[in-house]
């Protein structure tokens, strides 16, 4: 089951970043078809935010077709995201991605200078809108 983590400093709704870690974990293949979301009052207890907050994301993810709400059973997923990022999660690129961020941080590089970087070397290669 995934956990959410909310950073009120981010500037991103919070609403957005339920929404952006459930795709995260459907791209990384730590949710899948079936799989039974967090209830809102579970996801209020550990992250102490309105459960409005939780019911908006969880309708968000449903318009897009990804989870379905079963009423009086919860919401799973219906779909997953990515199969190219599940396939690649065991392979040679995984582990050289873990190793560079690695050396990353032992070079003193902070998480936002990594996003930085990663980002810039996104953007050049996948050019905005070339999904």
């Amino acid at each position: 089951m995934v956990e959410y983590r909310i950073d009120r400093r981010s500037g991103v709704a919070t609403y957005m970043q339920i929404v952006q870690q459930t795709k995260q974990a459907l791209r990384l293949g730590l949710l899948e078809p079936g799989d039974r979301l967090p209830t809102a009052r579970e996801v209020v207890e550990a992250t102490a935010i309105n459960p409005n907050t939780v019911l908006k994301a969880y309708r968000e993810l449903e318009r897009e077709g990804l989870v379905e709400a079963r009423r009086g059973l919860g919401t799973f997923v219906r779909r997953t995201l990515g199969a190219g990022a599940q396939a690649a999660a065991g392979t040679p690129l995984r582990a050289e991605l873990d190793d560079w961020a690695g050396r990353a941080r032992s070079a003193g590089l902070g998480r936002e200078d990594v996003d930085a970087f990663f980002t810039a070397v996104l953007d050049e290669h996948f050019p905005k809108g070339d999904q």
